[in-house]
């Protein structure tokens, strides 16, 4: 079994230092890699990635990130990577990343993604440029994620985001906001690919537990929905086949433990 720990939302400050570290000693006997959800920071400076970096960084497993709305909010996304990487976090954003582990190879797709809702109850590119600009935006970070996804040679596939691909995980949440909080578009990403596991951040007010139309599982991580340093998921390593998923992904996932 490969074992992801995955977290989202920390909203790491100069107040936040040492909430998760104490935890975060004992990744490596728990978890084989850790997954960070996006909004990492509060405001998207670079003196709170420097925090996220200190957390976060140098753990006795590899550590995987995609960046937030929040971690946006400064316009200094780039220099938050930049501290973030120097820290020895792989920040994805719609690139995909191979990781060994214990003789399997797990691949990790990521993207921040972004809004515009869902089947039924979405933005379309109609009207206003303002209005085809926003669902342009979402339907590039799907694009961005299926090609990351279909791209990725290895055993178990994991998509890591931080808006939601799907409206289970945001039960909640208020209903008028659920646009702002994902789209089906990256779920429909998701399911284009065997994907073992979907991880998102975003929805505070949300449940953990999903799944895409496809079946693939999807697990809403944020801090204020799993309330514990990290979640960790088990899923088999048995090499899935390399189809297009639209029924029974998800396969061999055990969201079996839920460390503090």
């Amino acid at each position: 079994m490969i074992r992801v720990a995955a977290v989202g939302d920390v909203h790491m400050d100069v107040d936040v230092l040492g909430r998760y570290r104490p935890s975060l000693e004992q990744l490596g006997e728990r978890a084989d890699v850790l997954l960070l959800a996006g909004d990492l920071t509060r405001h998207g400076t670079v003196n709170e990635a420097e925090c996220v970096a200190r957390e976060f960084g140098d753990l006795p497993v590899p550590v995987v990130a995609v960046l937030g709305n929040h971690d946006y909010h400064s316009d200094q996304q780039r220099e938050v990577t930049k501290v973030l990487a120097a820290g020895g976090i792989s920040v994805l954003e719609g690139e995909g990343i191979t990781i060994s582990c214990r003789d399997v190879k797990l691949g990790v797709a990521g993207i921040k993604g972004f809004g515009g809702g869902f089947a039924g109850r979405c933005a379309s590119m109609f009207g206003e440029q303002e209005i085809k600009d926003f669902v342009r935006t979402t339907e590039k970070a799907a694009t961005r994620l299926q090609a990351a996804l279909l791209s990725l040679d290895a055993d178990v596939l994991v998509a890591l985001t931080h808006y939601a691909p799907v409206p289970d995980t945001l039960l909640g949440e208020p209903l008028e906001i659920y646009p702002f909080l994902g789209s089906y578009l990256l779920g429909q990403a998701i399911d284009s690919a065997p994907t073992s596991l979907a991880v998102h951040g975003h929805a505070h007010a949300g449940v953990e537990r999903g799944v895409t139309p496809g079946g693939v599982r999807v697990r809403n991580v944020a801090h204020p929905v799993i309330r514990q340093a990290y979640s960790v998921y088990q899923l088999e390593a048995a090499p899935p086949a390399r189809t297009p998923v639209s029924q029974g992904a998800g396969r061999g996932i055990d969201s079996l433990s839920h460390d503090v």
